[in-house]
């Protein structure tokens, strides 16, 4: 295992101490939850409170996203395990400021149980939560509301979360995610398995010099699998999912994500990135703006996935609205 791990039972405990300790300008542990990243401004007075959070082995997802304007509070769950409930209730005793909270994570069925036990809880005392579940992921069921949801949570999270700093009410701010959401699509493809900390061994078989389109990013099984092909190939290829999906048409405006699982390097992603953009040209839908680099990961794995939101003029805005978090700042 090519890892620099101490305990690895104590993986999550230690990165959360090292993220919050090298962050201390943005962010804190709660103090009643260590498994609670709480921005050093929350709770914000009269902002609904943004809470984003899921399994571990993801980062900078979910808790790079938490500081000014974004995020007010992640919460971590184990290795590709969801949080526990107490901690997604004790996520909203931290930051609501009295106009209520919102849970943003992806669409896995462990999440959606606790993050809902926690909102029951925070009900009992009277503390109004909804739920957003991200389903961007174009090949995980033909049926949306069934998809999970992949590197497309973070442009749902920057919707909301700057709705919610313009002061918008709840309402309001579930309305942005889920447009948001409803106009984002995500794919991806591994090169090979991540290595769980806990065992020292690969998540998933996946042979070397193989690839698999479609797969999810704790292993879920995509399209097919088969010998690696050149960058140019497996782009057209996850790009004839997603653009047919929503559709993407001539004349659209989008966000582009081009995303690293873990071990792919930078220029492996702009070289992915030059073919979306020439497809894109092609069929002359206007790229509006563009993140290359690692996003929503999957500790070591090697791979890559492609994310496009359409965008109008009101999701512009959200995208543009500055925000000062460890691993994204807008200006």
């Amino acid at each position: 295992m090519r890892r620099l791990l101490n305990d690895p039972y104590d993986v999550v405990e230690e990165m959360l101490e090292g993220f919050c300790r090298a962050h201390s300008n943005h962010v804190h542990l709660y103090e009643d939850d260590g498994r609670v990243v709480v921005s050093n401004l929350a709770p914000v007075k009269n902002k609904v409170g943004v809470i984003i959070g899921g399994g571990s082995g993801h980062e900078p997802l979910f808790l790079g996203y938490v500081g000014e304007n974004f995020a007010d509070a992640a919460v971590i769950g184990n290795i590709n395990t969801s949080p526990s409930p107490e901690a997604c209730y004790h996520a909203v005793k931290a930051v609501d400021a009295g106009r209520g909270c919102i849970y943003l994570y992806g669409n896995y069925a462990g999440d959606v149980m606790n993050f809902d036990m926690g909102a029951e809880m925070a009900a009992e005392e009277g503390i109004r939560v909804e739920t957003v579940t991200v389903t961007d992921d174009v090949y995980s069921s033909k049926n949306i509301p069934d998809r999970r949801g992949v590197a497309g949570d973070f442009f749902v999270f920057k919707a909301a979360a700057a709705k919610a700093a313009m002061g918008a009410d709840l309402d309001e701010v579930v309305a942005a995610a889920k447009k948001a959401n409803a106009n984002t699509r995500s794919m991806g493809v591994a090169l090979s398995s991540a290595t769980h900390p806990a065992t020292g061994k690969a998540m998933f078989e996946l042979a070397d010099g193989d690839m698999e389109i479609g797969m999810g990013i704790h292993g879920e099984p995509g399209v097919r699998r088969g010998k690696l092909q050149n960058a140019d190939k497996v782009v057209d290829e996850i790009m004839s999912f997603i653009l047919p999906d929503l559709p993407f048409e001539a004349g659209d405006e989008v966000a582009v994500m081009v995303n690293s699982l873990g071990a792919t390097p930078l220029m492996d992603l702009h070289i992915c990135y030059r073919r979306v953009a020439q497809i894109l040209d092609e069929k002359k839908i206007k790229i509006y703006s563009s993140l290359v680099g690692p996003y929503a990961t999957t500790m070591d794995m090697c791979g890559m996935s492609i994310t496009l939101m359409k965008l109008d003029s009101e999701l512009k805005e959200l995208l543009d609205y500055p925000c000062n978090a460890p691993y994204y700042v807008k200006k």
